[in-house]
């Protein structure tokens, strides 16, 4: 008989759910952005979640520098328990869990928020990035719902569509990216209510003069309400909740 090694060494012999190379070539790159979708949604699910709270920042501070990078590092982990204790994330019954703190995964304030939630008891989502120089997950995420993307905006589409508040602490590049991602959906109408809270006003009024952008004409008076300051974490829950977020009531 005829030999068919060849045949069925081919990579075209290959089962094509557990062929790399098909998977991750150019003509399936919709069908990983689907995948990388489900896989997230799927982990949500299990854990019955509502809704988020998104909280971003710088990944470079510490716990415990000196000056801001300190007060703001502990600011961003008490907001992280506050948030958690009374926003609905520690509820397990079967209506599902409000307002569980997402961050995207890493150090720094993303790191402080994640583990105020987790010294809540509460679970806490982190939207990690593959990145050239890798990020590493800060131990702080529930490893369940410890995901990692290749697609930013699969990331990005995950982090907006299930927020319900944004709370956004000073940054560099990839926060002004995430803040201003959300403050355009909202500002067009492409994503429902969801109050924003930029933490410490010195620090984005002297990055951004957005009045500067109102007298140019670029935006209309009233888009700068789309977003509020907080000076701590008292205070940026009082915000969310003046302004209607959803939460539990004591």
């Amino acid at each position: 008989m005829p030999d068919s090694t060849a045949q069925k060494t081919s990579p075209a012999y290959r089962l094509a759910a557990i062929d790399p190379d098909f998977l991750l070539g150019d003509s399936t790159r919709g069908v990983r952005f689907q995948l990388e979708y489900l896989k997230a949604q799927e982990g949500l699910q299990k854990f019955r979640i509502r809704s988020t709270i998104v909280v971003f920042g710088s990944a470079r501070v510490r716990e415990g520098r000196p000056g801001n990078h300190g007060r703001w590092y502990k600011q961003a982990r008490r907001f992280g328990r506050i948030a958690s204790e009374r926003g609905g994330a520690l509820n397990d019954g079967p209506e599902g869990r409000l307002n569980v703190i997402a961050t995207g995964g890493g150090p720094g304030f993303m790191e402080a928020a994640n583990r105020g939630a987790s010294e809540a008891g509460a679970p806490t989502i982190g939207f990690n990035i593959v990145l050239p120089h890798e990020q590493e997950p800060n131990p702080y995420t529930t490893p369940e719902l410890t995901f990692r993307f290749h697609y930013f905006a699969m990331r990005k589409m995950h982090l907006a569509m299930h927020a319900a508040a944004l709370v956004v602490f000073p940054g560099g590049f990839g926060t002004l990216d995430e803040l201003f991602e959300i403050v355009t959906l909202r500002q067009t109408g492409k994503m429902p209510f969801c109050p924003i809270v930029l933490m410490d006003r010195a620090y984005w009024t002297r990055l951004i003069a957005f009045d500067a952008m109102i007298e140019e004409g670029f935006v209309r008076p009233e888009d700068l309400t789309l977003f509020s300051y907080a000076e701590d974490a008292e205070e940026a829950w009082a915000i969310l909740e003046r302004q209607g977020l959803t939460a539990p009531q004591p």
